[in-house]
């Protein structure tokens, strides 16, 4: 079950996302910050069932970050930003559910990721010493960055990018699925039972 989201499809569902969200991490398979994992949070807070909607999630993070800290032989304390991040965009998409509009749960998604991105690069300013701990230095942490890296405002864009991107896939199979199971679920209802035997035949037809 899927929360109110029913059948056999929908509960495999999560579980495709979240390989989904591990293989976007691949080094080199997309731009820098260009993730599903904002989209997997923000859907498994609005539609996943209690027993995974944490884990599931905040496992599967936990998991790649180690492979990729096996991968490139380091690890950042920032890393235990970015989980508490993922924790509140989870936490937000629980003001959100099955029965939210495709558009609420879409900019619900876009939030998310600008919620992401707000955190991470606030926290780099304040523990980063190359920023001066002013709004200047604040804003530089927001838009240009550390020397010698892309612009995090190029981040940002890939953020947003891929935010509403895999919010909107991963959204509407949920709710297609749903509608798809409950007019099944009507369909089947609406049959005509089987008349028992012998009812409906005239009594000279009987023998």
């Amino acid at each position: 079950m899927l929360g109110n989201v029913n059948g056999k499809w929908s509960k495999w569902l999560p579980y495709l996302f979240m390989l989904v969200a591990a293989l976007s991490r691949w080094p080199g398979l997309f731009p820098p910050n260009f993730s599903a994992f904002y989209a997997l949070a923000f859907c498994a807070g609005a539609f996943f069932p209690r027993s995974v909607k944490w884990w599931l999630p905040l496992g599967t993070l936990v998991v790649t970050d180690i492979v990729l800290d096996v991968y490139y032989r380091s690890f950042s304390g920032m890393q235990l930003v970015n989980y508490l991040a993922y924790g509140l965009i989870i936490l937000l998409g629980t003001r959100f559910s099955n029965r939210s509009r495709f558009l609420g749960l879409l900019a619900g998604g876009i939030l998310g990721a600008i919620l992401f991105y707000l955190i991470t690069n606030t926290a780099s300013w304040l523990f980063d010493a190359e920023y001066t701990k002013d709004l200047v230095g604040w804003i530089k942490a927001l838009t240009t960055g550390r020397f010698g890296f892309p612009p995090t405002i190029e981040f940002f864009r890939n953020t947003l990018m891929s935010g509403g991107l895999f919010t909107g896939l991963f959204a509407g199979a949920l709710k297609l699925s749903a509608a798809a199971e409950s007019a099944k679920e009507k369909e089947t209802e609406e049959e005509p039972a089987e008349a028992p035997e012998g009812e409906g035949v005239p009594e000279e037809g009987k023998a």
